[in-house]
């Protein structure tokens, strides 16, 4: 196996193999009631870990459903699954994975659509995550599996219209091979986090990403619109959250991306230039085109409720922030938390340095952000590790990290140089 973090060299292994299809063909879509029924008891009867991925349509639909679900499993083989189909009705899928454990990659995208469906694993390995904690600098599927058992994947159609029917051949190709060796990955990299001294670490991440709960829903999410920092005012920002919500209330009802019903971009403009009625807005670029200048009675009527809203209705240009502010301005506002968080940074790098580790999955930097902003009122070792305990940290996550954050918790600004 390739050394984790180790450049290759032209006398390294050979060429990758690449791979274009699986090795037993492509497998039939699973389309029906009986089909999945047939799936699910072959399944049952293969043995070991069970891979598992999902196709979603993130840039084509509103919903982050799954529109196809992969499952391979040694003695049984790869199956593709359409959950739109069988009317998202898997039970015996869901009774045929059981208990045993899943092997997923970059597992946090794909267990919420996974949920959806009801599907919930008992037991998860991480193989995004187990290549993070090994000390490999890149960790794609393709790059691992190249890096560590010598294949190239056919890539190319994780962006695109996974809700598009019928899948395309080379799509149905692609979406095999993100499970064909999933498993053997795995195994390579436990044998590697074992030689390490991390499976423990990893078995707790994986575990903690697997109970995690959803992410709370952001209070405004109209906040996110790209470019929104170049609008200053609390009617400009009226006007944002107009044209924000009027698209996520279409976009939503006919199950299109947002930005495919209108763009960013467009809502930047339109807030920014204000236009007086409908010819001024059709002037602008963006809206010029045939599908807005249908739809442009709809976004004037968002414009003007906006500019029709009292003083006491309109957003704040300033709202408070939920958690330290950026760390930029810390040496302004605080310049004792300033120095809390430089020492605590430079102090973790240095243990992540020393284990081989990514700094961010030695400990979540939020967390770091939000303990030295506000830090507990003591600093003792068992005080910290408590409050980090709290904040999320893992077990092994406390156990290397405490002592560095207790003492950058005691740091204190540089005093300026006198002049003699």
């Amino acid at each position: 196996m390739t050394t984790p973090g180790a450049g290759l060299s032209p006398t390294d292994p050979p060429a990758p193999v690449l791979l274009t299809e699986p090795a037993e063909g492509t497998p039939d879509v699973v389309a029906d009631s009986d089909a999945l029924d047939r799936a699910s008891a072959r399944i049952v009867g293969g043995s070991g870990p069970i891979a598992v991925d999902t196709e979603r349509a993130s840039g084509y639909r509103y919903s982050q459903r799954a529109y196809l679900v992969q499952v391979r499993r040694e003695g049984a083989g790869t199956f593709l699954i359409d959950p739109v189909a069988v009317d998202d009705e898997v039970d015996s899928l869901i009774a045929a994975l059981g208990d045993d454990e899943w092997v997923l990659h970059a597992a946090s995208q794909d267990l919420p659509c996974l949920a959806e469906l009801g599907l919930r694993p008992a037991k998860l390995f991480d193989t995004e995550l187990a290549g993070r904690l090994a000390g490999f600098e890149r960790v794609a599927l393709g790059t691992l599996v190249e890096l560590v058992l010598g294949y190239r994947l056919e890539k190319g159609h994780g962006a695109a219209d996974w809700s598009r029917r019928p899948l395309p051949l080379d799509w149905l190709n692609y979406a095999a091979l993100d499970v064909e060796l999933l498993v053997p990955l795995r195994d390579a990299l436990e044998a590697e986090l074992a030689a390490q001294g991390k499976l423990e670490w990893a078995l707790e991440e994986f575990e903690a990403l697997r109970v995690a709960a959803p992410s709370a829903p952001r209070k405004e999410p109209w906040r996110r619109v790209s470019g929104i920092h170049s609008v200053r005012t609390p009617r400009g920002l009226a006007a944002i959250r107009a044209l924000w919500e009027t698209r996520d209330a279409m976009a939503r009802d006919r199950d299109i991306a947002p930005g495919r019903v209108l763009p960013d971009s467009a809502i930047i403009q339109a807030a920014s230039v204000n236009p007086a009625d409908e010819q001024a807005l059709l002037q602008l670029p963006v809206f010029k085109g045939r599908a807005q200048r249908r739809l442009v009675g709809t976004w004037m009527r968002a414009l003007r409720t906006a500019a029709e809203l009292p003083k006491s209705e309109l957003p704040d240009p300033s709202p408070p922030a939920d958690g330290p502010p950026p760390a930029n301005r810390w040496a302004d506002k605080d310049p004792e938390a300033a120095a809390r968080l430089a020492a605590a940074r430079t102090a973790l790098a240095k243990v992540a340095e020393a284990n081989r580790l990514p700094v961010e999955n030695l400990l979540q930097p939020d967390l770091v952000r939000r303990t030295c902003w506000q830090p507990p009122t003591e600093t003792d070792v068992d005080t910290v590790a408590e409050t980090l305990r709290t904040g999320g940290a893992r077990e092994w996550q406390i156990t290397l990290t405490t002592a560095a954050v207790a003492e950058a918790l005691r740091a204190t600004p540089a005093r300026p140089v006198q002049a003699p």
